[in-house]
């Protein structure tokens, strides 16, 4: 009778916060809002950014005489580029506030893409794109850093989730934009609207707010110690965030890059030859799945805490990536796609919440933008070497790396300590 009245409390805690997790936000703020929006806005328009170079990537092999291991190192020089950028600005997140770093980051990739448009050698286009990564890590760090701070505990992981599914739009958008702007205009034009992204630093500048933790901590004159990294449970936690991350962003980025090309490219080049209107459908298809496996994951991440929700994506994902590789006919490349997409990337809404939540606020955005982006850049091998081996096998069965990769994932997320409801400071 005891042991039966002592647990009522805790399970009547489980179910208020379970159901907390899966009710809409109420009362939002202005300053929870306009965060949302601009964190949304920038990470959607470097997703549009990002792909653009990968839906035009049969173009690209063309223009330049590129095989797929050389558009693979590019992809590649971009992600170890997010890596750099990720420190970078998140540091200066730390010194400078939130807001003005995101503005920056914003201005730099956007203003890269469009410069790829100008270029006349696998050199000049490779500059770009690693400039580009700089914005794009950057632009992950101070956003994630800046919604985690001004919204509250128990939606943290809806508004982090609501964010993180913008990435899915703007590549919906970028395949939007390829299939209007490339039949016209060609592969260039395709890469001058990604200038675009430019406009809605004004529109922060102007009406987005500063985290008032972030000002707490000014007023404190807190100093950004770096060699906080280095101690205790932040320097086990960061380890285990970086490893798992690490081979989850070799899944992705092994897995998403190649996907148009999968779709597009001709069979006897390892691909499925479907047309660039059934390539672009497919693709849209893919990301309705990405934006919902986004969006779900931070009700999940709130309801059941950040560990389970997790796993379970990472492992349904290792197993359906391999059988996804290996179809060949469009009904199923149809139906898989987007439970793929689901499953295969949704996971990133969690990783926000986890690296806000168990680093300390006077190095939150620094070693959040590590932890995110040094996890990327050592995932900057995959491109590569899913190309490598889709020169001797084709690119289905060359998704098997990914899959193991995300198995792996899958397991060191089961080592993190559980951060749900957790204030921050």
């Amino acid at each position: 009778m005891l042991s039966s009245s002592s647990s009522t409390p805790a399970n009547a805690s489980v179910v208020t916060q379970r159901a907390t997790g899966f009710s809409l936000p109420r009362d939002i703020t202005a300053a929870e809002r306009r965060t949302l929006v601009a964190g949304g806005l920038g990470w959607m328009l470097d997703a549009m950014d990002v792909m653009l170079f990968s839906l035009v990537i049969a173009y690209l092999l063309r223009e330049f005489s590129m095989d797929t291991r050389t558009a693979g190192f590019l992809n590649s020089m971009t992600l170890i580029a997010s890596a750099i950028g990720g420190f970078l600005f998140g540091f200066l997140a730390d010194r400078i506030r939130r807001t003005r770093a995101l503005m920056a980051s914003i201005l730099v990739y956007s203003i890269s893409s469009a410069a790829c448009a100008f270029t006349h050698t696998i050199p000049q286009l490779g500059f770009f794109r690693f400039v580009l990564g700089l914005g794009m890590g950057g632009e992950w760090t101070t956003a994630a850093a800046l919604i985690a701070e001004t919204w509250r505990a128990e939606h943290r992981g809806k508004a982090l989730g609501l964010m993180q599914s913008a990435y899915a739009i703007g590549e919906a958008i970028a395949a939007l934009v390829v299939a209007i702007v490339l039949p016209h205009f060609g592969w260039r034009a395709v890469f001058l609207v990604g200038v675009l992204p430019a406009i809605v630093v004004l529109w922060i500048r102007r009406s987005v707010p500063e985290s008032e933790l972030w000002r707490q901590r000014a007023a404190r004159s807190q100093r950004v110690k770096l060699s906080s990294l280095l101690r205790g449970e932040t320097l086990r936690n960061g380890i285990l965030a970086t490893a798992m991350n690490s081979f989850a962003m070799f899944g992705y980025w092994g897995l998403f890059i190649w996907i148009p090309g999968y779709l597009s490219l001709p069979v006897a080049q390892g691909g499925r030859g479907l047309s660039l209107a059934k390539t672009t459908s497919f693709f849209l298809l893919l990301c309705g799945g990405k934006w919902l496996g986004y969006a779900l994951f931070g009700f999940f991440a709130d309801a059941y805490g950040r560990k389970r929700p997790y796993f379970a994506y990472l492992l349904i994902a290792a197993l359906l990536v391999p059988v996804y590789g290996l179809v060949h006919t469009p009904v199923w490349l149809l139906i898989l796609g987007p439970i793929v997409g689901f499953f295969g990337i949704g996971f990133f809404s969690g990783f926000a919440a986890i690296a806000s939540e168990i680093f300390p606020g006077e190095i939150r955005a620094t070693a959040m933008g590590l932890s995110y982006n040094v996890g990327r850049g050592l995932s900057a091998a995959a491109p590569f070497a899913v190309g490598s081996l889709a020169l001797h096998f084709g690119i289905g069965p060359a998704f098997l790396l990914p899959a193991g990769a995300y198995l792996i994932a899958a397991t060191l997320a089961l080592l993190l300590p559980e951060t749900r409801a957790r204030q921050l400071t």
